[in-house]
C-alpha cells in the first residue's frame, strides 16, 4: 500500500508495536495528524465475540461528553405536532410520505442521523434497502425509534454516537476532532468505552477487549495499552 510522506514522517513520532496508555496514544494521535483539515478522531475496538450470532451482537449508541465536532444533519419521521417538536429540537428535516418519496426518487441524502417515532415504522419500513447499508435505518437500541423524537434530536445535535459490530468484530467510531486536544478526546474514548463493555453480551466467553487502536483520519493508527 503507498503512503504519503507525511504519513511516513508521522510514523517517525512513535514506536508502531508499541501499546501506550491512552492519554499518551491521543497525544502522539494530535501530533501525528498532518492533514490540512480537522482531523476526526476513530477508536477501533477489536472484541472477542462473533458477529455471527444474534446472542453476541454489541450495539448501542452514547452522547458523548465532548460531543464530535461534527454538524450533524438530522431528518425526523414523525406525525402532526411531533414534526413541529421535531424542527425545534434543531431537526433539518421533519415530515412522512413526502420524505420518503424524496429519497426513493431522488436518491436524496443530504443528512446523517434519522430519527422515527414508532407509529412511522411501517412506512420508514420501505426504505431498508437504501438507509441499511449507509447504517441510517431507524433502531430502537441505537435510540433512534422513540416517541420523544425532540430528545432524541437534541442528542444527535449534542455529539449522540452509535457503536456496532461489524462482520470482523470490530467496532469503529468517531470520537471527536484533533482539535479537541487529548484531554477531552480521552473523555470521549472513555465514555464510549465504558458503553461498549456494558454491553457485553452474556455468551461473550474470553477475553472481551481484544485490542484498541486510535487514529486521525489520514494518520497512522497507534495501540492503547489492554486495561478494559
Amino acid at each position: 500500500m503507498f503512503r504519503g510522506k507525511k504519513y511516513k514522517e508521522s510514523t517517525k513520532l512513535y514506536e508502531r508495536a508499541n501499546q501506550y496508555e491512552t492519554l499518551e496514544a491521543l497525544e502522539i494521535v494530535t501530533k501525528t495528524a498532518k492533514a490540512k483539515f480537522d482531523e476526526t478522531v476513530e477508536l477501533h475496538v477489536k472484541l472477542g465475540v462473533d458477529s455471527r450470532h444474534a446472542d453476541q451482537q454489541v450495539r448501542g449508541a452514547i452522547v458523548l461528553p465532548n460531543g464530535t465536532g461534527k454538524n450533524v444533519k438530522v431528518l425526523v419521521f414523525a406525525k402532526d405536532e411531533k414534526i413541529e417538536a421535531a424542527l425545534a429540537a434543531g431537526a433539518e428535516y421533519a415530515g412522512g410520505a413526502e420524505l420518503v418519496e424524496k429519497i426513493t426518487k431522488e436518491n436524496w441524502f443530504d443528512f446523517d442521523v434519522v430519527i422515527a417515532s414508532p407509529d412511522m415504522m411501517g412506512l420508514v419500513g420501505r426504505l431498508g434497502r437504501v438507509l441499511g447499508p449507509k447504517g441510517l435505518m431507524p433502531s430502537p437500541k441505537a435510540g433512534t425509534v422513540t416517541p420523544d423524537v425532540a430528545k432524541a434530536v437534541a442528542e444527535s445535535k449534542a455529539g449522540k454516537v452509535e457503536y456496532r459490530l461489524d462482520r470482523t468484530n470490530i467496532i469503529h467510531c468517531p470520537i471527536g476532532k484533533v482539535s479537541f486536544g487529548a484531554e477531552k478526546l480521552k473523555e470521549n474514548l472513555d465514555t464510549l468505552m465504558d458503553a461498549i463493555i456494558k454491553a457485553k453480551p452474556a455468551a461473550a466467553k474470553g477475553q472481551y477487549v481484544r485490542s484498541c487502536v486510535v487514529a486521525s483520519t489520514m494518520g497512522p493508527g497507534v495501540r492503547i495499552a489492554p486495561k478494559f
